[in-house]
């Protein structure tokens, strides 16, 4: 009788996030833990947060507004590539092959959310001692098959809701250090889990909707 893998026919997670604009306090604490994190070169940063002041004075109100990559399930960035580099994995996190990435930027322009950044190969080596000599977690591999170094230089890169972390049960590194708990990651398709519930909430938006990229995280306003 044929032996069946205690992970055949498992279903993947549906990853998402639910960010809430109450509780973000603008510290910035997540754009740096995610360049920690991710090894970002300098002028990179996967994660950001955005101002906006809205209302008329005196009834002015200030919103911090973070954007990661919002992990389209319809995602422009992967119907504009010419070498199928960026593609969903199975888990619905948009993700990019650095081996077939040509460096083209159709990505770059693509995307509504401007989530995307080349990595032209700066460094903060001058500033740092040893900068360079730790494994960039996306890249995969102690060396690159393109270019020998650690880092994908000459390739694009972005937010992938930390794909090392979560495949080690840990959360992204911008949700597990947000200092005002704003955050939320977990599966959508759980019903039961408190992203899924957060996401399904009558305070629950998320950005650029008309276009039809339909996103994976969710603001909580």
């Amino acid at each position: 009788m044929a032996t069946t893998s205690a992970t055949q026919g498992k279903k993947q997670p549906r990853w998402g996030m639910v960010i809430d604009l109450q509780k973000c306090v603008g510290c910035d604490s997540c754009t740096v833990a995610c360049k920690a994190e991710n090894r970002t070169p300098p002028g990179v940063s996967y994660n950001v947060v955005l101002e906006e002041e809205t209302g008329t004075f005196p009834n002015v109100r200030h919103v911090n507004i973070p954007r990661p990559c919002m992990q389209c399930d319809n995602p422009p960035c992967v119907a504009v590539c010419p070498v199928s580099a960026t593609y969903k994995a199975d888990d619905g996190t948009v993700v990019i092959d650095h081996d077939r990435c040509i460096g083209c930027r159709y990505c770059v322009t693509a995307c509504p959310y401007g989530a995307r950044s080349f990595d032209f190969g700066e460094s903060y080596s001058s500033e740092m001692q040893c900068a360079d000599d730790v494994m960039v977690p996306e890249w995969g591999v102690a060396s690159g098959k393109r270019s020998g170094l650690k880092i994908p230089v000459g390739t694009v890169r972005k937010c992938t809701f930390c794909v090392h972390r979560t495949a080690r049960g840990e959360e992204p590194a911008c949700c597990e250090t947000c200092i005002g708990d704003a955050r939320y990651f977990g599966d959508l398709d759980d019903p039961e889990s408190l992203v899924s519930m957060l996401a399904a909430s009558a305070r629950a938006f998320r950005l650029r909707e008309d276009m039809g990229t339909e996103p994976r995280v969710y603001y909580l306003k």
